[in-house]
Protein backbone atom coordinates (compact mmCIF):
# COMPACT_ATOMS: atom_id res chain seq x y z
CA UNK A 1 0.00 0.00 0.00
CA UNK A 2 1.18 3.43 -1.03
CA UNK A 3 0.81 6.18 1.54
CA UNK A 4 0.04 9.94 -0.60
CA UNK A 5 0.94 12.66 2.00
CA UNK A 6 -0.90 15.78 1.72
CA UNK A 7 0.23 19.48 2.54
CA UNK A 8 -3.21 21.32 1.92
CA UNK A 9 -2.15 25.42 1.73
CA UNK A 10 -5.03 28.04 0.59
CA UNK A 11 -3.91 27.93 -3.03
CA UNK A 12 -1.83 24.76 -3.31
CA UNK A 13 -1.48 21.28 -2.38
CA UNK A 14 1.32 19.32 -1.99
CA UNK A 15 1.58 15.46 -2.85
CA UNK A 16 4.22 12.84 -1.92
CA UNK A 17 3.58 9.17 -2.36
CA UNK A 18 5.48 7.25 0.04
CA UNK A 19 6.63 3.66 1.02
CA UNK A 20 5.29 2.68 4.47
CA UNK A 21 7.37 -0.10 4.67
CA UNK A 22 10.57 1.60 3.82
CA UNK A 23 9.62 5.43 5.02
CA UNK A 24 11.19 5.99 0.86
CA UNK A 25 9.77 8.78 -1.17
CA UNK A 26 8.25 7.26 -4.76
CA UNK A 27 7.53 10.61 -5.91
CA UNK A 28 5.85 14.29 -5.63
CA UNK A 29 3.41 16.85 -7.11
CA UNK A 30 2.02 20.11 -6.56
CA UNK A 31 -1.30 20.88 -7.61
CA UNK A 32 -3.82 24.20 -7.58
CA UNK A 33 -6.52 23.56 -5.23
CA UNK A 34 -9.05 23.50 -7.69
CA UNK A 35 -11.78 20.66 -9.02
CA UNK A 36 -9.62 19.88 -12.47
CA UNK A 37 -5.98 19.73 -10.30
CA UNK A 38 -7.71 17.64 -7.38
CA UNK A 39 -8.65 15.14 -10.56
CA UNK A 40 -5.08 15.34 -12.33
CA UNK A 41 -3.88 14.24 -8.88
CA UNK A 42 -6.36 11.28 -8.24
CA UNK A 43 -5.42 10.27 -11.66
CA UNK A 44 -1.65 10.49 -11.03
CA UNK A 45 -2.14 8.37 -7.52
CA UNK A 46 -4.08 5.86 -9.78
CA UNK A 47 -0.65 4.59 -10.68
CA UNK A 48 -0.77 2.91 -7.15
CA UNK A 49 -3.72 0.58 -7.05
CA UNK A 50 -3.34 0.28 -3.08
CA UNK A 51 -3.29 3.68 -1.86
CA UNK A 52 -3.94 5.56 1.74
CA UNK A 53 -4.26 9.44 1.30
CA UNK A 54 -2.82 11.09 4.21
CA UNK A 55 -4.02 14.76 4.40
CA UNK A 56 -2.41 17.04 6.88
CA UNK A 57 -5.26 19.32 8.40
CA UNK A 58 -8.42 17.06 6.91
CA UNK A 59 -10.84 19.44 9.25
CA UNK A 60 -9.22 22.75 8.17
CA UNK A 61 -7.28 23.30 4.63
CA UNK A 62 -7.23 20.10 3.11
CA UNK A 63 -11.22 19.60 4.07
CA UNK A 64 -12.69 19.95 0.58
CA UNK A 65 -9.60 17.58 -1.58
CA UNK A 66 -10.75 15.26 1.78
CA UNK A 67 -14.14 15.67 0.92
CA UNK A 68 -13.35 15.20 -2.52
CA UNK A 69 -11.27 12.00 -2.36
CA UNK A 70 -13.83 10.48 0.27
CA UNK A 71 -17.02 11.22 -2.19
CA UNK A 72 -14.91 8.87 -4.85
CA UNK A 73 -14.33 5.86 -2.74
CA UNK A 74 -11.11 7.33 -1.25
CA UNK A 75 -9.11 5.74 1.68
CA UNK A 76 -8.38 8.98 3.84
CA UNK A 77 -6.90 9.56 7.19
CA UNK A 78 -6.54 13.14 8.71
CA UNK A 79 -3.21 14.16 10.25
CA UNK A 80 -3.10 16.65 12.94
CA UNK A 81 -0.64 19.41 11.89
CA UNK A 82 1.16 19.52 15.40
CA UNK A 83 2.37 16.21 14.06
CA UNK A 84 3.76 17.56 10.96
CA UNK A 85 5.25 20.56 12.57
CA UNK A 86 8.77 21.21 12.08
CA UNK A 87 11.37 21.81 15.20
Amino acid sequence: MMLIGIDPHKSTHTATAVDPETNRDHASMRIDGTLPEYQRMLDWARQWPERRWAVENARGLGHHLTSWLLARGEQVVDVAPSATARV
